[in-house]
């Protein structure tokens, strides 16, 4: 007998990450994995480096000085915070925790790729509801959720389209919902969002008990090397949730840079006043070019670039290649006549517009196009 996986494993196309090299380029600028520029604040750095001397020991399964942590930066219950691997290590037990083969897993038609992914994992099937203007359409994803509906995933602010769903129409989304299904946000763009109509998920949380929220250490605090995430959940679903995470799937320079890291209200600041000052700049030097780049309350542009070949997408990101600048296809996400551009630092973002500007006014029909 031939060993095979379970039914579904093999139709699942493996997560790509954006490029962060670029043969024969001395300098690389890394424009395609939404990290900030910044990187971490001086707090996280120290901590992680406090525990260098302590690698031999087990980290604390119960991460409990960082969910004291969070609960205390962000007026949360500390005992219905789940912490794990990243984000996605959360999507994956959420998903494996509340659905399986025969039940459908809803979410936006350019959501996160990793829904789909986790879905298929456990033998369920992910259903994409249509968006509106590439903002996710609540209408769209009521008519879609049935009797087989078993988890709903939006991420608000959504990657890769930079839109977001304000309050109200959160709660009218929640509202429509069945009441077997559960609804995860994912605010992982939450600390970027300066509008006041937003709305990250915590008071549904403490609403219903069928809402969580997720959130994560990799964007605005610059820890993304270190893979670390949390859930806000209903006591019942952090229970679950504890029963089946690993029993150390935090590891313990992740928890000490956690916790440093919500201390240091003057980094995230900074980080969020640099993100909103560039990603308008950039937003400005695209339309002065032609090119369209979608509004945006995350740290990054969906830009749409022209249809013939010369300027197209495609032909756009092997010239930023070619000069040592990484940005992320968006062919994956349905959308292949858009790049998705990381707001970089000064530097970064000054070297991105104008290796685009140079770009757009070559009108030779590049070789290879």
């Amino acid at each position: 007998m031939t060993l095979a996986p379970r039914p579904g494993i093999l139709d699942i196309s493996p997560y790509v990450g954006g490029e962060s090299a670029a043969p024969g380029q001395d300098r690389i600028v890394r424009l395609a994995s939404n990290e900030n520029p910044l990187g971490p604040g001086t707090r996280a750095a120290a901590a992680f480096a406090a525990v260098r001397d302590d690698l031999h020991r087990y980290p604390d399964g119960a991460a409990a000085a960082l969910r004291a942590a969070i609960a205390e930066a962000e007026g949360l219950d500390a005992a219905r915070i789940v912490c794990g691997a990243g984000s996605d290590e959360l999507i994956s037990m959420l998903v494996r925790a509340y659905a399986g083969p025969g039940d459908e897993v809803l979410h936006s038609a350019h959501g996160f790729l990793m829904y789909a992914i986790a879905a298929k994992s456990v033998g369920a099937t992910p259903v994409a509801a249509p968006e509106r203007d590439l903002t996710v359409d609540v209408d769209a994803m009521l008519a879609r959720a049935g009797s087989q509906t078993r988890v709903v995933f939006l991420a608000n602010p959504n990657n890769p389209t930079g839109s977001y769903l304000d309050g109200a129409a959160l709660r009218r989304l929640r509202a429509g919902l069945p009441d077997h299904v559960l609804l995860v946000i994912d605010a992982a763009y939450a600390e970027y969002v300066t509008v006041d109509d937003y709305e990250s998920g915590a008071a549904l949380v403490d609403e219903f008990d069928n809402v969580v929220m997720i959130r994560t250490f990799s964007k605005i605090h610059g820890l993304a090397a270190l893979r670390l995430g949390w859930a806000y959940c209903p006591a019942a679903v952090a229970d679950v949730l504890n029963r089946i995470r690993g029993p150390f799937n935090v590891c313990r320079p992740a928890l000490a840079a956690g916790v440093a890291a919500l201390s240091d209200r003057a980094h995230v600041e900074r980080s969020r006043r640099h993100n909103a000052r560039w990603r308008a700049w950039l937003a400005q030097q695209l339309a002065d070019i032609g090119l369209h780049a979608y509004p945006s309350a995350g740290n990054f542009l969906l830009v749409r670039f022209p249809k013939d070949a010369a300027h197209a997408a495609p032909a756009a990101l092997r010239y930023l290649k070619e000069n040592g600048i990484l940005v992320r296809d968006m062919t994956a996400y349905g959308l292949p006549e858009c790049l998705r551009i990381t707001i970089g630092d000064e530097g970064e973002t000054r070297d991105v517009a104008g290796a685009l500007a140079r770009f757009m006014a070559d009108d030779v029909v590049r070789i290879g196009v």
